[in-house]
């Protein structure tokens, strides 16, 4: 039996008309909003950047080109569109990772393993590199591992796009718009197709990861074909890593670093780069080896620095100036160990450190930036209650443990909370 549908009275036909306009009224308002920024953006484009880029002597041939069809990428991070108030960052939510999570055994063995294919694969361009720059093939083949899988990660990104997006509207939008600048440069130079660059969500370039800056400032060319290809040239890349840690000041025929033991008699406040010693009055202080050997002769009379970064609850190390060039790359120091060790995994067929990275215990990044909080109330100088512990924040407690009649441990504890938290 077909149904038969009564007509809807024409006041209930009103009444859903008005209904339905506010549900969609919401939607109707965010189209009309970032469509309005979008038209700000397509104008900020042609009377801010391209002055810019012009005074950088980008033709408007290369500009044009390369900023066609780019709009607005609204999933990017961190993104405060014109007239919005920057949302603080909060750290309530945001767990503490442990730096054992740094070193996952598949992570750490795979980009050993395909590093050691590369070191064959491209022996002859790691030694020429290393002659000319100082910094050995392991290093370099480390760094390119660990930036984007020695070039097999994909890097889908429109740079333009990406760098556009963040330069008209994030919280950083000095440093990508001089970023979106040196990209044109690059385009300019003649060492890519603009519609050919590729990045990352942040604006980093090809396998090296450069920042267009960087570019502009590190990258070489290592096939001798008068570009610096590094989207798709291995020899480029692998010149292109090495010339920025030799620009950075990599000491040539130094390591970057020696897994010790650290006596009890040797507190662990006296990590950091700003105290540091001659590696020989570390060994007379009873640092030794893991290995067992003695430091290398041409080591002992150059400066070394004491790396504990998780406190006495992990390995720690005898570093050279060279594990800080490393960090320039990437300020972390578990980045620079993580390069340092894949490096050794290579060309030694060394494996894990020795020591193992005691248990952490779970905290928030907001509970130890209100450790770090406390501490700076003292006076101590944690370098910023980020939520993070660098040396600073770990000789720090180290310190306050010291004064208070404790073992220094240098290495937050949630039960540190409720004396410390500010």
């Amino acid at each position: 039996m077909r149904e038969i549908v009564k007509p809807e009275s024409p006041f209930m036909s009103r009444l859903l008309s008005v209904v339905l306009c506010f549900l969609l009224l919401p939607s109707l308002t965010v189209a009309q909003d970032r469509a309005a920024v979008e038209r700000q953006f397509q104008t900020w484009l042609k009377q801010e950047i391209w002055p810019m880029a012009r005074k950088k002597g980008v033709s408007r041939r290369v500009f044009d080109a390369s900023i066609s069809g780019v709009t607005l990428n609204w999933k990017l991070p961190g993104l405060v569109p014109p007239g919005s108030a920057p949302v603080p960052r909060q750290q309530t939510q945001a767990e503490f990772g442990a730096p054992s999570r740094y070193f996952r055994r598949e992570s750490v063995e795979g980009a050993a393993r395909v590093g050691r294919q590369m070191a064959k694969r491209h022996a002859s361009a790691l030694a020429a590199t290393e002659r000319k720059t100082g910094v050995p093939g392991r290093i370099v083949l480390g760094i390119w591992g660990r930036e984007s899988g020695y070039g097999k990660v994909p890097v889908r990104n429109n740079t333009f796009r990406v760098l556009a997006t963040k330069g008209f509207m994030s919280t950083r939008k000095s440093f990508f718009t001089e970023e979106l600048v040196a990209a044109l440069q690059i385009v300019q130079a003649g060492h890519i197709r603009g519609k050919d660059m590729k990045s990352s969500w942040a604006g980093a370039l090809g396998q090296p990861q450069f920042m267009p800056s960087s570019f502009l400032n590190y990258a070489a060319d290592g096939n001798g074909d008068g570009k610096a290809d590094i989207w798709n040239s291995e020899a480029d890349t692998i010149a292109s890593i090495a010339n920025y840690l030799k620009k950075h000041g990599w000491q040539a025929g130094r390591d970057w670093g020696f897994e010790v033991k650290v006596p009890a008699s040797v507190s662990c406040a006296m990590e950091g780069p700003d105290q540091g010693r001659k590696i020989r009055d570390w060994a007379k202080l009873g640092i030794q080896r893991v290995s067992g050997k003695p430091f290398p002769d041409h080591e002992l009379r150059q400066d070394g620095y004491l790396l504990m970064p998780a406190g006495r609850h992990g390995p720690a190390f005898v570093v050279t100036p060279n594990f800080y060039v490393l960090k320039d790359y990437n300020t972390s120091d578990l980045y620079a160990l993580f390069v340092g060790n894949i490096g050794d995994r290579i060309q030694y067929g060394m494996g894990d450190f020795s020591a193992s990275w005691g248990k952490i215990d779970k905290m928030l990044r907001s509970d130890i930036a209100a450790m770090q909080r406390g501490l700076e109330a003292m006076g101590h100088d944690v370098g910023g209650a980020d939520g993070l512990p660098g040396y600073k924040t770990r000789r720090s407690i180290g310190r306050w443990q010291e004064a208070n009649g404790q073992s220094a441990t240098c290495f937050p504890r949630a039960s540190m909370k409720a004396k410390l938290a500010r």
